[in-house]
């Protein structure tokens, strides 16, 4: 009885040290050349697919977000990346994940030490990917400090003012506004004007 006991244990020993000794699939930051993000993540998950390393390579992220940006009284909206220059991987890494990643076209080198990638911490990557979800967007607007805009909103609806502080930010600027004959600093959101 002491014997088979043992070989239990002897198994279930063997399993726990080959699940410590098996690579954890991680996430990984690579860099890429400005601009290539979309077609680094695109190609890298065609390489994936055609050598068939989709055990280990799981994810390719760009972190991006919506942006609103009104031009001329025209609104458009876009995709704007979170971290230029930068594309998210999620994998085991070993010698053939790694040759499949650093070799993908746009792909200049793993973020870590030269001879061995460090890998992101998990509330890093949690942070980025909950950044790129949110729904808030950004609004962008073509105006500088001296333009004059209409008040369309709230309190101050019809006034005309002048620019004097653009916060690209916080979507917001400050403006002086002539009330009963003085000029009042009023801070508005871009979203409460239109330039005149």
């Amino acid at each position: 009885m002491t014997t088979e006991n043992n070989e239990i244990s002897n198994e279930n020993t063997e399993s726990v040290s080959a699940k410590k000794d098996m690579p954890k699939k991680r996430w990984y930051v690579v860099h890429t050349y400005s601009g290539y993000e979309n077609k680094v993540k695109t190609n890298l998950e065609k390489r994936v697919e055609y050598m068939n390393m989709g055990e280990k390579i799981f994810r390719v992220e760009v972190p991006q977000k919506p942006v609103t940006k009104i031009k001329d009284g025209k609104k458009t909206e876009r995709e704007e990346k979170i971290y230029p220059g930068y594309v998210l991987v999620e994998m085991i890494m070993d010698e053939d994940s790694w040759y499949v990643v650093r070799h993908t076209a746009g792909v200049t080198k793993f973020v870590g030490s030269a001879k061995k990638p460090i890998p992101a911490k998990d509330s890093e990557i949690k942070k980025i990917l909950y950044k790129a979800q949110t729904t808030v967007t950004k609004v962008e607007l073509d105006i500088k400090v001296g333009d004059k805009v209409r008040i369309v909103s709230g309190p101050f609806s019809d006034f005309i003012g002048d620019i004097t502080e653009v916060y690209p930010d916080k979507s917001k600027l400050r403006a002086s506004v002539s009330i009963f004959g003085r000029e009042t600093p009023v801070e508005l959101e871009y979203k409460q004007i239109q330039k005149v």
